[in-house]
């Protein structure tokens, strides 16, 4: 076990897991034969294992029914998946990220200019435009006939599952998320599509037209960097801005550290905040973790609260905010919140310096304050939390 300072610079409390920390064994098994693992290492094992296959954000539902010819990288395993993975690797890269910088500060600027000159805004908004406008620069998305691509992405993702099959409510549902897939496909990607088959880019949508990708399977890349990259950094955007207000020592830390420092900062917060709750996984074939061995066609759920605030690994007071926590060798800041094994999230850089570039700018502004605190509610469809109605103010 690695040991965390003996008194933790920081503490403020963990403010988004709606669950009791585990303190059982690292990997349980429900009555439904479902694997749970809760311990760091054991969930390293899972997620680097080349004997599971990805299980959520529907993955099954899309590769089983074979609707589609090139499943999004997110579903994809195997040699097709690192062979993807390596392909567009490029555009994920420090020195790729580090071109889009002046954007980034550039729309930065914008939207905290736009909270001075109102006086008070709502972040989830702002931070929602901050990194969907981000990302879909990486992606290609940069052609709509309207504006409004943020809210037609949010409103799908908000829509969250349908619920049990059958029902009313499952076909309201369905009917909404078509609608709002109708709306992004035409006025979003189609566009874009239209655009880089007469002028090729840097980008994922260009790079998947070359591969000969169906406008569907295009879209289906795109919602998956909309759920798994855009809304998830919105909502860390969110609750960093929430712990570094609600803590002055914490804000002035993060405002007078380097880059470096900001950085580790955001990652311990991230580790204590993970946006993606669970990871799940199906074994294809016995998979061995610790002394037990899970056996194939399990599903397997990997808890990313609890394996971010396993002892064992983090060290003691593992909820406390500890940016210079000593970790062992290999284990990064962030613990498991960005995933691990291939499918680990490719743009874990983007959001860490994106979310810096929006925090400096947002936080130097001496007479910010949290008029109110956002509610914290269940996203079933990212398996995290989202926070709504966070009201910033400036000015008297």
């Amino acid at each position: 076990m690695t040991t965390a300072p003996a008194t933790c610079p920081f503490h403020s409390p963990q403010k988004t897991n709606f669950d009791t920390p585990h303190t059982g064994p690292a990997v349980t098994r429900d009555a439904q034969g479902t694997y749970h693992v809760h311990g760091f290492q054991e969930a390293r094992a899972v997620l680097r294992s080349e004997h599971v296959r990805q299980a959520g954000f529907h993955s099954e539902d899309v590769t089983d029914s074979g609707a589609l010819v090139n499943p999004p990288v997110l579903f994809l395993e195997g040699e097709a998946h690192h062979d993807m993975r390596r392909q567009t690797a490029k555009y994920f890269t420090p020195v790729t990220v580090g071109s889009y910088r002046r954007m980034m500060e550039n729309l930065a600027d914008d939207l905290v200019g736009e909270l001075v000159a109102r006086g008070q805004a709502n972040l989830d908004d702002l931070s929602l435009r901050m990194a969907v406008q981000v990302a879909a620069r990486v992606v290609g998305l940069t052609d709509s006939l309207l504006p409004g691509m943020a809210g037609r992405i949010a409103r799908f993702v908000e829509a969250g599952e349908p619920g049990q099959p059958g029902t009313l409510g499952v076909r309201l549902k369905a009917q909404l998320n078509r609608a709002e897939l109708l709306s992004f496909l035409f006025l979003d990607v189609k566009p874009a599509i239209r655009a880089r088959r007469a002028r090729p880019q840097e980008d994922v949508i260009s790079h998947v037209l070359a591969k000969g990708y169906s406008d569907i399977e295009i879209l289906t890349e795109c919602v998956t960097y909309g759920t798994a990259g855009m809304v998830t950094t919105r909502e860390f955007i969110s609750v960093a801005t929430w712990h570094l207000l609600e803590n002055p020592e914490l804000r002035h830390t993060y405002l007078h550290s380097t880059e470096q420092e900001r950085h580790a900062l955001l990652l311990e917060l991230l580790r204590l905040e993970p946006v993606v709750a669970q990871l799940v996984r199906r074994a294809v074939a016995d998979v061995p973790v610790g002394d037990t061995v899970i056996p194939a066609g399990s599903l397997i759920q990997v808890h990313v609260y609890d394996t971010n605030l396993d002892e064992r690994t983090v060290g003691d007071d593992p909820q406390a905010v500890c940016p210079a926590r000593p970790l062992p060798r290999g284990v990064p800041g962030q613990g498991m919140s960005f995933g691990d094994g291939h499918h680990r999230c490719p743009g874990a850089y983007i959001a860490i310096q994106e979310t810096d570039i929006f925090l400096r700018r947002l936080l130097s502004l001496r007479d910010l304050r949290l008029a109110a605190r956002p509610r914290v509610t269940r996203n079933d469809l990212i398996k995290g939390y989202e926070l709504r109605g966070l009201t910033l103010r400036v000015g008297a």
